[in-house]
């Protein structure tokens, strides 16, 4: 049941146990094997052979490039089958899983009692699997108290959340629960208060907005379960048997939707759609079949579906996605299609790139990853040709390629229930990401006419906004932090509950940095901590985006971070590059800066600058007042 309700991931191969074997027994690091063998379909005994691969690479640490993560798990019901679903999935999404589950039964006191379990663990993240029998399991039809048994359980989870966030700094998931499917009153459950269906919905509700928040995510098991069916998601008689919450069957897309939370919480969610023409975003060949020829728009149901599919794209471009084409076909033709065609939704100004021409798909997917500046471990392929699908599998394992149905009325069901983009906010920043991108464009058409870099830089008219403190912006921040690969000098990732606590402690310096220019603003552009360290300054984490490199950024960063250190009576700043396989554009970022050499390893560098004797570096862009104050979220 549950691997078909996976249906964007290839089927898991026959030998599959001989490949999880073959890893085991593999020298060096296996962290991209195992990444591999998770990006199939998997069914619960698959899941639970790669969990043991992905467990023993943690005991060895040889799971990079995964990213290591510790998770905290306390339910109502058993945990022992969910556990491995939950490593095996999380493998899928880059991240190396280790989890410290209460014993059953144990909620409040995992959270409460200094010497539990999970606290002695210390979580990155801690998951409450709880359902509707950890609230309303004596429910019997009570409608005088129903709105003071709600208060009672919102109450209970959001005391169980701040202990976790308070004692270790993790970051939280709860979740909405899904009422069984028996009803009292039949369709007239909802509105009557004190019905089981009545409270569920206004949890649920209640839940979303008073429960989550900064550090707090929410895991949608009512949709979930939903999708499944209500029938086949609880099974009463695994209750009874093994107190086992929802169905077995149904654990392997239940972890899947856990392991893409977990992901989107560490930075690993996809940026980039990419999306081919002929037989993808519309019926036809155009090359053959004429821009008239072409299946597309209301009328006739395969014209309809490749409309439905244009439309979720859209939309997802307005939450943030770019997009972009890559298409085996003949420029011109190709081109006003997408630019005259009556009945596309999608134009050419949607499209942050466009690689049309005869060369194999790979090596498009690659110029457009280097025209982007963004790797290709931020890419979803999308295209309707198996063969393409299997190329670009092949020759570029990191890009995310969706199997998509016979079918078209299937292809926009797989692109918004697939996760590759999931989110766990939504800022102004990520509102106006295409736009930045497009104007990004026009600035470097500027620079290909300027005289040189100076002349370039110069007309830009660049101004650079510095804010410190609060919490104003916090999503966004560690959203940067979190994303980052190229420009991250320590490759440290902190969740949303870390970032908050450093933003509030007086002794840190938590810098963001926005950025506008004649053609726009860029929105925050990069990100800073810096922390006490024997009277200096550490600068534990330097992030910036990429679409703003080669523009001197760093030295009015610098300049400023100088600045505030000099007014706080600080010597010197310490500058730490951590060396990985994607930041190597930064590797001589402080030398470049001034910094001089401490200490070095080929794993890490330690460089030093002496606040009083720093000249402040020339560069062109101009900066706002000091004081500021972010009001919304940038």
């Amino acid at each position: 049941m549950s691997e078909a309700l996976i249906e964007w991931l290839p089927d898991q191969p026959v030998d599959f146990r001989q490949r999880c074997a073959s890893v085991d027994k593999s020298d060096g690091e296996r962290g991209d094997s195992l990444r591999a063998l998770a990006s199939y379909a998997l069914d619960s005994n698959g899941l639970h052979r790669l969990a043991r691969s992905v467990t023993a690479a943690i005991q060895s640490n040889s799971v990079k490039p995964l990213t290591p993560l510790r998770l905290g798990l306390i339910s109502n019901g058993t945990t022992e089958l969910l556990i491995p679903t939950l490593i095996g999935s999380a493998a899928r999404y880059g991240i190396a899983l280790s989890v410290a589950a209460a014993p059953f039964g144990v909620t409040a006191q995992a959270a409460f009692e200094a010497n539990s379990d999970i606290l002695a663990a210390k979580p990155d993240v801690v998951l409450m699997a709880l359902d509707y029998r950890a609230f309303f399991a004596d429910h019997i039809l009570d409608d005088t108290h129903a709105v003071s048994h709600v208060d009672a359980a919102i109450d209970l989870i959001a005391s169980i959340a701040q202990a976790f966030a308070t004692a270790c700094r993790a970051s939280i998931i709860v979740q909405t629960i899904a009422a069984p499917p028996e009803r009292m009153f039949g369709s007239f459950d909802r509105r009557q208060p004190g019905s089981l269906a009545w409270l569920v919905a206004n949890f649920n509700a209640r839940l979303c907005s008073e429960v989550a928040g900064p550090g707090v995510s929410v895991l949608d098991v009512e949709s979930l379960a939903a999708t499944v069916g209500m029938h086949a998601w609880y099974d009463r008689r695994q209750w009874m048997t093994a107190r086992l919450p929802f169905a077995p069957r149904a654990m392997p897309l239940y972890g899947e939707h856990v392991a893409r939370l977990v992901g989107a919480m560490r930075g690993k969610s996809r940026k980039v759609l990419v999306l081919d023409l002929d037989n993808t975003l519309w019926g036809g060949i155009v090359g053959d079949d004429g821009m008239d020829g072409l299946r597309l728009g209301q009328g006739e149901p395969v014209g309809e579906a490749f409309l439905d599919l244009q439309r979720a794209a859209l939309a997802l471009k307005q939450r943030g996605i770019l997009l972009a084409i890559c298409s085996k076909n003949e420029e011109a033709v190709a081109r006003l299609a997408v630019r005259e065609h009556s009945e596309m939704v999608l134009r050419e100004h949607d499209f942050a790139a466009m690689q049309i021409n005869w060369n194999d798909k790979a090596s498009n997917l690659e110029a457009i990853s280097d025209y982007l500046s963004l790797g290709l471990d931020t890419f979803v392929f999308f295209d309707d040709n198996p063969v393409e699908r299997e190329q670009v599998r092949s020759a570029l394992p990191q890009v995310c390629v969706p199997e998509l149905p016979k079918d078209p009325a299937g292809y926009a069901r797989i692109l918004l229930t697939s996760g590759f983009f999931e989110s766990i906010a939504f800022s102004n920043e990520d509102r106006s990401r295409a736009q930045h991108y497009a104007t990004n464009a026009k600035r470097q058409s500027l620079l290909a006419n300027s005289r040189d870099l100076s002349s370039f830089l110069n007309s830009l008219e660049m101004s650079a906004t510095f804010i410190d403190g609060g919490t104003a912006g916090w999503q966004r921040f560690a959203q940067l932090i979190n994303k980052s690969n190229q420009f991250h000098l320590t490759v440290r990732r902190y969740t949303e509950a870390e970032v908050l606590a450093m933003a509030a402690d007086p002794s840190t310096l938590t810098l963001q940095v926005a950025l506008s220019d004649r053609f726009g603003n860029n929105g925050m552009i990069s990100a800073i901590i810096c922390r006490p360290l024997d009277g200096d300054w550490e600068i534990d984490t330097w992030v910036m985006s990429c679409r703003v490199l080669n523009r001197q950024v760093e030295a009015a960063v610098l300049n400023e971070v100088v600045r505030r250190a000099a007014a706080a009576g600080i010597r010197r700043l310490r500058g730490v590059y951590r060396a990985t396989a994607r930041n190597q554009m930064v590797a001589g970022h402080y030398e470049k800066l001034g910094f001089k050499l401490e200490a070095s390893n080929p794993e890490e560098a330690r460089w030093v600058l002496d606040v009083a004797e720093f000249a402040p570096l020339a560069n062109f862009i101009r900066t706002a007042p000091h004081a500021v104050t972010l009001t919304t979220d940038a």
